[in-house]
């Protein structure tokens, strides 16, 4: 598996899709994914992958050679999940290419280790094939004949559904401040049966990838009349968002497992605080939030005699926007002042002038990009958007690797003061006689 480390993919090639409808590799998405993968009965290898990748990219050609090699006998599939990040998300995808095995049981994939040629995608292929027959065969299917999955194996636990009643849902919903995705069904509803499942699976990787903040729940409207008279329930099963301080929605997406989390996801990032904006006192700092990032933005920023406290919150104000405006990226966000850190300067390209400035480190490639416009909201937006999109010239980190990062006090918030100095007693100094020799 080629995680985001020292093997992770180049960042910010820019390359469209990588697969067309005329290859053998079928394209998931969101919208079909539960259908084509989780609803079959065929194995199934699936690649997770990023346009931009260099990996992914080296990878088609044999990933397209395998899958016509394996027409008909095992299914091969990709999913752009740079586009499609909640798909990835939902299977814990952390670097590309990631490829997993949807085998038996579709709702416990395996990660393939194998090699990156045909062939070797072949012989996987073909011997979790065998191992599924051989299953089959010994009575130990594990596997689904409609993608519903049995109380025993998990699927239709409805643990983390909350049953929602007349008298309880003021108190849980309505003066909530996480996100509410509530059903209301009828128990003859055959429609109603078809989502119970995929509700009760959905609800438990919300719960698991939110944690906790957007909840999935369900109202008997047959039973709890004054509920379905409130919300002007009319048909089986209507689903609608609540969010505190706004009025309800009707969730009109599909009805999928994988449907219902992509909505959740993006409720959870919609709704989620901005990162936290972290000056550099220590490596502690800096490696903790680059390393557990795709992207961490440093700036730095003027030395506090240059600009007060006024100016240094103005720059940090711009920053703060930013990182709203960018929070679904996940990107880690730093600060330092001018000098305290200049090794890492140096390292970036920044290297003591043109303050303040900003670089964009994937700390795992050690590569970074340098902001050329302005510190603005303007010109920081144009920088981010590039980068979101693939684009932007990259440069190596110097050394290879973040430099020694130094200890620094954190700013207190308050106006610069210029350093003391040791009062000079001039009284037996002739200052006459000083200056004719200067001359």
């Amino acid at each position: 598996l080629f995680v985001l480390g020292a093997v992770s993919c180049t960042l910010f090639l820019a390359v469209n899709g990588l697969y067309s409808s005329s290859d053998d590799v079928i394209e998931l998405t969101p919208t079909n994914f539960n259908k084509e993968v989780i609803q079959s009965e065929s194995l199934w290898l699936v690649e997770f992958y990023a346009p931009w990748c260099g990996h992914c990219q080296r990878l088609t050609p044999e990933w397209k050679k395998a899958a016509t090699a394996l027409k008909g006998v095992v299914k091969v599939g990709a999913v752009d999940a740079d586009k499609h990040q909640s798909l990835g998300g939902q299977y814990g995808v952390r670097g590309f290419p990631t490829i997993k095995i949807f085998g038996a049981n579709k709702n416990k994939a395996e990660d393939y280790q194998g090699g990156r040629t045909s062939d070797a995608i072949v012989d996987a292929a073909l011997s979790a094939l065998r191992s599924l027959v051989k299953d089959r065969l010994s009575g130990r299917s594990g596997g689904y004949s409609s993608g519903k999955q049995s109380r025993e194996s998990g699927g239709g636990d409805k643990k983390d559904v909350i049953e929602l009643t007349d008298d309880s849902f003021d108190k849980n919903v309505i003066n909530s401040d996480d996100v509410w995705m509530v059903e209301f069904y009828a128990p003859w509803c055959g429609h109603c049966k078809n989502l119970e499942p995929e509700w009760a699976a959905a609800a438990t990787e919300v719960k698991e990838q939110t944690k906790g903040k957007v909840k999935l729940a369900a109202v008997d409207a047959t039973v709890n009349q004054m509920l379905a008279s409130r919300y002007g329930i009319r048909g089986f099963p209507t689903i609608k968002i609540f969010q505190k301080g706004e009025d309800p929605v009707d969730y009109d997406g599909g009805r999928t497992r994988s449907d219902i989390i992509a909505r959740a996801l993006d409720l959870f990032s919609d709704n989620a605080p901005p990162p936290e904006l972290l000056e550099i006192t220590s490596e502690d700092v800096l490696k903790g939030t680059c390393d557990a990032h795709q992207l961490c933005i440093i700036s730095v920023l003027p030395h506090i005699l240059d600009t007060g406290a006024s100016g240094r919150n103005s720059y940090l104000d711009v920053m703060l926007k930013m990182a709203e405006k960018y929070k679904k990226k996940m990107w880690g966000w730093l600060w330092t002042e001018a000098g305290a850190q200049s090794d890492l300067e140096t390292s970036l390209g920044i290297g003591g002038f043109g303050y303040p400035a900003m670089a964009a480190v994937n700390a795992r490639k050690m590569k970074f990009a340098l902001l050329k416009g302005s510190f603005s909201e303007q010109g920081i937006n144009e920088f981010l958007r590039e980068l979101s999109v693939g684009r932007g010239s990259t440069a190596p980190v110097g050394g290879g690797a973040f430099p020694k990062i130094h200890s620094v006090e954190p700013w207190d918030g308050k106006d610069g003061e210029l350093p003391v100095e040791d009062d000079i007693d001039l009284s037996d100094v002739d200052l006459d006689d000083w200056d004719k020799d200067e001359l």
